[in-house]
């Protein structure tokens, strides 16, 4: 047995033994249910680590995640639905029958190949289900960014579709022009959907230039942090709070961030 597979073998020895008899008492209550919003933060902070390209942290949050996969896994054996090996079992066929190219016939050359055979591939899988509408395998779940990206992508690859980004620029006009008009009449209802219907045609501008519009807003978040931590730390150096501060000295502030 190699070392990987040794050190495997150890963690789910580990599992087993939290979720046994004798084990830990909040591990062995746990369902899917409570565990939900552990996954999501876990998937998040590994996210966190990713962006700051921390090889450190990038190892400890996918571990957290691995062992939410193996929790998970655990429950389901417990409850004799399935078990680890059954998880593990069915990845191994999916990845090898998903990848002909590279198992057994076929030569692709670029990745736009494999994405489109990869979807070709997931059609004939989901075929059995006749009237399962093409967007029906796009998580419910996703962040609303991400969400948006995959439905637009999805049904383009129907058809449905703008030929040219300039297009959807003129639907950006319109949706902005809906909105204001919304806001102006205090239309407190069709202001969200106005608003909803504005970012929804900025993914689909995102999702023409190839931009991901999740990991775009998320790069600007921390943009914002970092130079409003550098008002925070400019303002501390006068002796006053930030409510002490006027707007212009924190606008002169947000200007020093971005040159810096």
């Amino acid at each position: 047995m190699n070392q990987e597979a040794e050190a495997f073998r150890k963690l789910i020895e580990i599992v087993d033994t939290l979720m046994g008899e004798n084990g830990c008492p909040w591990d062995r209550v746990q369902t899917r249910e409570t565990l939900k919003p552990y996954l999501i933060e876990e998937t998040y902070e590994a996210l966190e680590a990713l962006d700051a390209n921390d090889p450190e942290r990038i190892k400890d949050e996918l571990g957290d995640l691995l062992y939410q996969i193996l929790f998970h896994a655990k429950i389901s054996s417990l409850s004799g639905e399935f078990n680890l090996r059954d998880v593990i079992d069915n990845l191994r066929e999916k990845m090898v029958r998903r990848h002909p190219h590279v198992f057994s016939q076929g030569k692709l050359h670029t990745p736009d190949q494999v994405v489109h055979q990869w979807e070709e591939i997931k059609k004939k899988e989901k075929s059995h289900a006749n009237h399962e509408s093409v967007l029906g395998s796009i998580p419910k779940h996703l962040p609303s960014l991400s969400r948006a990206q995959k439905l637009q992508k999805k049904a383009a690859k129907h058809g449905f579709d703008w030929s040219q980004v300039s297009a959807v620029f003129d639907k950006l006009d319109e949706e902005i022009a809906e909105f204001k008009e919304a806001v102006l009449k205090g239309e407190e209802t069709d202001i969200q959907g106005e608003l909803g219907d504005i970012l929804f045609v900025l993914v689909n501008i995102a999702k023409f230039k190839k931009i991901d519009a999740e990991e775009a807003l998320r790069a600007t978040n921390n943009k914002f942090v970092r130079r409003f931590q550098y008002i925070e730390q400019e303002v501390a150096k006068t002796g006053k709070t930030l409510k002490e501060a006027s707007i212009e000295e924190m606008e002169r502030y947000w200007q020093e961030a971005k040159e810096r």
